[in-house]
């Protein structure tokens, strides 16, 4: 009973104290509601103040980003990295450049950040950050521009034992190198302050694979505890970036057949098979909406209301899009399509309302801290590469991430039996994560 009074009074403190961030509160709601069990079990994390702690960032940054278009008009966009905790290692997350970035969606990711680099098992605190500046439409010397001018602001905050930030959503390549160069530029420093770096300068190989990579590896465990594989199964994934490329791509080489991707403006349903060729060449080469797809296979379905792609009948769903693409309505249309696993590749895409409707049904489901950790485990790889100035080749880094997905799985399916909620990957995942954390900083004192 104290257990549930202390999660009570925290969660009330998060939703006074941040109104204004509901994806923020989502995202603390759904692993303190967990956490109850662990609470009953260890009393002293509640009397030291580490569900308290845990909520509040250790350090948020907002700063203003000036600079130049090619009109030779200046432009002004915010800046943000929130350090939320660094008690298992530096801070660890990536950059997000998208119009939607404020403040709470940074704090939201951030929490997020903080199990998921736990669960990896590697030494690495969580952090996140980003801008609102969108590099869609923009040239490369405007991002150029804005990516120098943000890192000249950044740059005071990071290093390679401090806080490493990798890309996100509208950060690649590209924004990684004009990031890195200004970086290095300004200290004088080559180190790994950064990763997704290009090859020829300290990045890893598979870490553009990785996130996708990683959410297949997932998968597969997830259907090997029910005797399942890949093989003839039917895939949807929302998306067309990194993440739903390469778990497309992972997911064909294990047998499946994935009939269906999507952007912001809508997607396509191709039922004798997505050809992944042409879709990378769309979203990688030609920087182009999905729809062009059908200008080359006309036999494939187009729709403009992306989130109708919950309505396609499949045996797995990967929601490898954005937060909250997947909601109570589009939760219930697919359990009543049949589907057997949801696993989730982008941050938070599945409302409260929505994960309680596939566990209830007794669908598998893997939540983002576990299913898409691959891309920051890596990102960690590339850090020890970086350490150690050496380079491991691309079979030694993807058996290396194969083995930390797998770890993942059975540490978040034997913490969720013990904890009492067998099955559950959700509380199984929150618990492993946080324990770690937890006793970490129980150790470190009350800093």
């Amino acid at each position: 009973m104290e257990a549930k009074r202390t999660i009570a009074r925290v969660l009330e403190e998060v939703a006074e104290k941040n109104s204004n961030e509901p994806e923020f509160s989502q995202a603390v709601f759904e692993v303190m509601e967990s956490l109850e069990p662990v609470i009953e079990r260890h009393p002293d994390f509640a009397e030291e103040g580490i569900l308290d702690r845990i909520v509040e960032p250790e350090r948020q940054i907002i700063f203003r980003v000036p600079w130049l278009d090619d009109q030779n008009q200046v432009q002004v966009n915010r800046g943000f990295r929130v350090q939320f905790n660094s008690a298992i290692g530096p801070y660890k997350g990536g950059l997000r450049f998208h119009p939607s970035v404020n403040l709470g969606i940074i704090k939201f990711l951030g929490f997020e950040q903080i199990f998921k680099n736990s669960l990896t098992g590697l030494p690495i605190g969580g952090g996140k950050g980003g801008s609102d500046f969108d590099p869609k439409g923009k040239s490369d010397m405007e991002v150029m521009r804005f990516c120098q001018s943000f890192m000249t602001e950044l740059y005071r905050y990071i290093g390679a034992d401090v806080d490493v930030p990798a890309g996100d959503i509208g950060v690649g390549g590209r924004e990684i190198g004009y990031m890195y160069g200004q970086y290095k530029r300004i200290t004088s420093l080559y180190e790994g302050v950064l990763t997704g770096k290009g090859l020829t300068y300290g990045g890893s190989l598979v870490r553009t694979e990785a996130t996708g990579y990683g959410l297949i590896y997932f998968v597969e465990e997830m259907l090997k505890s029910k005797g399942e594989t890949f093989a003839g199964k039917t895939v949807v994934i929302s998306g067309s970036g990194n993440v739903a490329i390469y778990a497309a791509q992972k997911a064909q080489e294990l047998g499946a057949k994935v009939i269906a991707m999507s952007d912001s403006n809508g997607f396509i349903h191709d039922p004798f098979g997505v050809k992944l060729d042409t879709c990378k060449r769309i979203k990688e080469v030609e920087r182009a909406r999905i729809k062009r797809y059908t200008d080359e296979h006309v036999l494939c379905n187009y729709s403009d209301d992306y989130k109708g792609i919950w309505n396609i009948k499949c045996d797995i769903a990967l929601p490898c899009a954005t937060q909250n693409e997947i909601d109570e309505a589009a939760a219930l249309a697919l359990v009543k399509n049949g589907v057997m696993v949801v696993a989730e590749g982008a941050n938070m895409p599945s409302t409260p309302e929505a994960v309680k409707v596939f566990l209830n049904n007794k669908v598998m489901f893997g939540p983002a801290k576990a299913a898409n950790a691959g891309g920051v485990a890596t990102s960690a790889l590339e850090m020890s590469q970086n350490s150690m100035g050496y380079s491991w080749t691309f079979e030694e880094v993807d058996a290396k991430l194969k083995q930390i997905m797998q770890n993942i799985y059975y540490n978040s399916s034997r913490t969720a039996k013990e904890y009492g909620f067998e099955g559950n990957l959700v509380a199984g995942a929150n618990i492993a994560g946080f324990l770690k954390v937890a006793y970490a900083m129980m150790a470190q004192g009350i800093v």
